[in-house]
C-alpha cells in the first residue's frame, strides 16, 4: 500500500452501526481507504489510538449555525465535541429567502437565535444566500433546510392571514426551489412568527413539495406544553397526507412530564405506516426567542410592529392580561412556567423585576425595546428523569438546538459528550455502539447523506476519537463556554481540524448541497 495521509492504529473503532472492533483505519485524502489490520503502512500522519474510540463525525440534526460562519467560520463550539456536520435553518428560521429591502427586518428577528451575520446581507434567494455561506469556509459541513417561516414571510408577509392561491403556488415555488439548490429538510416554526400563523392545509401544501424530493418534514410543533400530543398529531398527520417523512424537533414536554410517556406511544404508533424520528437536546432547560413569550398577535407584523406593541402602555396591559388567562391553543410559556424558571443573561425574570421594580411582563417589554428584540432566554421546564426517558426511545437522534452568544445554553458545548459521554459512557442508559449510530449513520441518513456517518473504505474521512474515560460535558449553565476534554482528535474530509482539544485552523468543510 503507497504512503497514506493518516493512519489511526488500535482504537476502538465503531463503525457508525455495529458493535466496535480494535483494529487500523487508513485516509487517503478525503476519504477512508482500508479498515483493519494495517500492518506496517506508512502515512503522513500516524496516531496512536489504543485506549481511545474512534468514530465517523457526529452529527447535528438541529443547529442555529446559519449566520455564525461569518463571524467564526471554525465553529470552535462544535468541532471541540466531536461534530463534524450540522444541519442549520431549523424552525422555519431562515435567512433567506427574504424581499428585497426586508433583510434588516429579517436580521432583527433572527438576531437572538442567529447572530447578525455580515453587516451587509448580499443575497436574497437561498440559492444566493448558501454561496455566500460557501465562502465563509466552515470547518465542518454545513447542512441546509428550507424553512417555511421565511418562505411564508417572503410570499405573504408576517400578518397572520391565509395565502390566496396563487400565493400557496408561490410558497410551493421557493420550497422547490431551496430544495433544488440542496436544502435536505424542509423546516416548519409553528411557534414562530409568522409561521404560527399557518393552517394545516397550508402545511400540506408545502409539504408535499418535500415529499416530491424524499426530504423530510421538521417541525417545531405548534405547542409543546398543555398542546403537545394535538400539536402532535398535527404534524403526523400533515406528513401523512403529504406523503413525506417526518423528523420532529426537539422533543420535548415543557412543563407537563405526564404528557412524555403518551407522547412517545404516539409517536410508536405513527411509526407503524411512517417514516418517523425526533431529535433531543439531552438537558431539562430551553433555549430560544425572549419575544416567543408575547402572544401572536403582539408579534404580528414583524419586528418594527412588536417593538411599538411592547413600548405601548395599552398594548402592555392586553400582553398581561393574555398571559394571565391565556389564550386558546397559546403555548404560553410565562404563564405556564413563572418568571422564576426563564432566564435572561444569567439572571431570572422575577430576579431582573424585582432589581428594576417592574412587574413580569413590564420587565420583558423592557428588555425586548432594550435588546431590540435581539435578547434570547433559557426556560427551565423539565426533570432529569423526563430527559433520559426521551434519550432512551429508539427514534431518538441528536440536535443540540445550539445558539451562539455570549452566555450561551451549554447545550452549545456540551451536547454531544453529555449524551454519549455522561448518559451512555458513565451511565450505561445505551449501548455505546447504539448511542454513536444515533450520532452518526442514522443521522446522515436522515439527511440523505450517504457519504459518511459510518467507517467504511470510500466513505468521506469525517473521523473522532475521544478518549472515553474523559470525554465528558463540563458546560454549565452558570459556566457555558467550556469545551469537553477528552477530544483527542477530529477529522473533516480526512483534514484534521482538531488536535488534543485545540482547533487546528483548517477550514476543509463547506456546504452539502
Amino acid at each position: 500500500m503507497s504512503e497514506l495521509d493518516l493512519v489511526v492504529r488500535g482504537a476502538s473503532v465503531y463503525p457508525g452501526e455495529g458493535p466496535p472492533r480494535v483494529c487500523d483505519v487508513a485516509v487517503r485524502g478525503a476519504r477512508i481507504e482500508a479498515v483493519g489490520d494495517l500492518g506496517a503502512a506508512g502515512a503522513a500522519e500516524v496516531v496512536d489510538g489504543a485506549g481511545s474510540m474512534l468514530c465517523p463525525g457526529f452529527i447535528d440534526l438541529h443547529a442555529h449555525s446559519a449566520l455564525a460562519s461569518f463571524d467564526d467560520p471554525l465553529l470552535e463550539p462544535k468541532l471541540l465535541q466531536g461534530f463534524t456536520t450540522d444541519v442549520i435553518c431549523p424552525d422555519g428560521l431562515a435567512p433567506a429567502p427574504v424581499g428585497p429591502g426586508r433583510q434588516e427586518a429579517r436580521r432583527e428577528y433572527l438576531r437572538a437565535l442567529e447572530g447578525d451575520g455580515p453587516p451587509v446581507w448580499t443575497w436574497t434567494t437561498f440559492d444566493e444566500y448558501l454561496d455566500a455561506l460557501e465562502e465563509t469556509r466552515p470547518a465542518l459541513t454545513l447542512v441546509p433546510s428550507i424553512a417555511h417561516g421565511a418562505v411564508r414571510e417572503l410570499v405573504v408577509g408576517g400578518d397572520a392571514v391565509a395565502p390566496d392561491a396563487g400565493q400557496l403556488a408561490r410558497m410551493r415555488e421557493e420550497v422547490r426551489l431551496g430544495l433544488e439548490a440542496g436544502a435536505r429538510m424542509l423546516s416548519f416554526g409553528l411557534v414562530y412568527i409568522p409561521g404560527a400563523y399557518a393552517r394545516t392545509d397550508e402545511l400540506v401544501a408545502v409539504a408535499e413539495e418535500a415529499a416530491a424530493f424524499g426530504v423530510p418534514l421538521v417541525p417545531h410543533v405548534r405547542n409543546e406544553a398543555a398542546g403537545l400530543l394535538e400539536a402532535t398529531r398535527e404534524m403526523i398527520d400533515v406528513a401523512r397526507r403529504a406523503g413525506a417523512p417526518l423528523h420532529v424537533s426537539h422533543l420535548k414536554a415543557v412543563a407537563y412530564d405526564e404528557l412524555i410517556e403518551p407522547l412517545l406511544e404516539l409517536l410508536d404508533e405513527a411509526a407503524e405506516d411512517l417514516d418517523v424520528t425526533f431529535d433531543q437536546y439531552p438537558y431539562t432547560a430551553g433555549s430560544t426567542l425572549l419575544a416567543s413569550l408575547l402572544p401572536g398577535w403582539a408579534q404580528a407584523g414583524g419586528a418594527l410592529a412588536t417593538l411599538e406593541r411592547v413600548a405601548d402602555a395599552t398594548d402592555r396591559r392586553d400582553i398581561e392580561r393574555d398571559i394571565r388567562q391565556g389564550l386558546p391553543g397559546w403555548e404560553n410559556l410565562l404563564g405556564t412556567l413563572g418568571p422564576e424558571r426563564i432566564v435572561v443573561l444569567g439572571r431570572t425574570l422575577a430576579e431582573i423585576g424585582a432589581d428594576r421594580g417592574t412587574d413580569a411582563v413590564d420587565t420583558l417589554c423592557d428588555l425586548l425595546l432594550e435588546s431590540e428584540l435581539g435578547a434570547p432566554m433559557i426556560l427551565h421546564y423539565s426533570t432529569d428523569a423526563a430527559v433520559r426517558t426521551i434519550a432512551a426511545h429508539r427514534l431518538q437522534l441528536i440536535g443540540s438546538d445550539g445558539i451562539f452568544g455570549e452566555l450561551p445554553h451549554p447545550r452549545l458545548y456540551g451536547t454531544a459528550p453529555r449524551f454519549l459521554g455522561r448518559f451512555v459512557l458513565r451511565e450505561g442508559l445505551l449501548p455505546v455502539e447504539e448511542a454513536v449510530a444515533r450520532l452518526t449513520a442514522r443521522a446522515a441518513a436522515r439527511v440523505g447523506l450517504g457519504d459518511r456517518g459510518r467507517i467504511e473504505p470510500g466513505l468521506r474521512a469525517d473521523l473522532v476519537l475521544i478518549d472515553p474515560a474523559e470525554y465528558v460535558d463540563t458546560a454549565t449553565y452558570e459556566s457555558p463556554t467550556q469545551s469537553p476534554p477528552g477530544v483527542r482528535g477530529v477529522w473533516v474530509a480526512g483534514e484534521r481540524v482538531v488536535r488534543d482539544g485545540v482547533a487546528t485552523g483548517a477550514r476543509p468543510g463547506g456546504i452539502a448541497r
